[in-house]
């Protein structure tokens, strides 16, 4: 049978879908995992199919059999995460973009977060007071929303530098803005456990690790003790970086 184009296509697709399920299990720290299941459908082909070791072979098609089952079972956040990142409104906007000026318009409104966000950030560094701000991408922050107060208004510097306020009330929850509006603080995040952040990090940056694991959305952190500002994004964590390198990462 030729190699044709559909072919082509066919290779590109599934190599897009795993590079896509790799990233997602590497920003949740299920890598590890994924890598194991991948080594033995490797090794399940060369036993079964290309080797005809009909013992191991048997054994090894057992475990197959019941494979998706276990699958489902151990990445059920993921194939959540998948499925939601799938489904979002803002993944298509680059297709309705084109047809409606309306979204171009919402997209620019969305981004106008980008300069207040960014000097409070640096006046709160500048006064060495800890704040982190999550800001929503493609994925619904709704569930972690309501874990703080909520309220609905602009970005603006001096309100994110009231609220994170040493004497403010909600000074030790995070900040979320979606939709480029400010909707709720004090709010309270999923603490990451990976074993590999810098262990001078306290809970406030391993909260941050944790809601960029398992969501897509952008995360600010000023360091309390020394000012440092850092930056997490798809489960990794960026440490000490500069004002404009802040901005920079926003604005991708």
């Amino acid at each position: 049978m030729p190699f044709s184009f559909k072919d082509v296509i066919d290779i590109v697709l599934v190599a897009l879908f795993l590079f896509y399920t790799y990233q997602i299990l590497k920003s949740s720290g299920s890598k590890a995992i994924f890598l194991g299941i991948f080594t033995f459908l490797i090794l399940w082909v060369l036993v079964s199919q290309l080797l005809e070791m009909k013992l191991m072979g048997a054994i090894l098609d057992k475990f197959v059999n019941v494979g998706t089952l276990l699958i489902i079972i151990i990445f059920q956040d993921e194939i959540r995460k998948f499925l939601v990142g799938l489904g979002s409104t803002r993944k298509w906007r680059f297709v309705r973009r084109w047809f409606s000026k309306d979204v171009r318009k919402g997209e620019t409104e969305d981004r106008k977060y980008i300069a207040p966000v960014v000097l409070a950030t640096l006046n709160l560094s500048k006064k060495k007071t800890g704040a982190i701000i999550v800001i929503s991408q493609s994925m619904d922050l709704s569930n972690y929303i309501h874990t703080g107060e909520m309220f609905r208004s602009e970005v603006n510097a001096r309100l994110i530098e009231n609220i994170f306020f040493k004497n403010s009330p909600l000074h030790d929850g995070a900040m979320i803005i979606m939709d480029g509006k400010i909707c709720a603080a004090g709010c309270i995040l999923p603490v990451s456990s990976s074993e590999d952040l810098n262990k001078d990090l306290g809970l406030r940056h391993r909260s941050a690790l944790g809601i960029s694991q398992e969501t897509d959305a952008k995360v600010v952190i000023v360091s309390e003790e020394r000012g440092f500002i850092s930056y997490a994004y798809r489960g990794e964590i960026h440490e000490n970086i500069s004002i404009d390198e802040l901005r920079k990462a926003l604005e991708e």
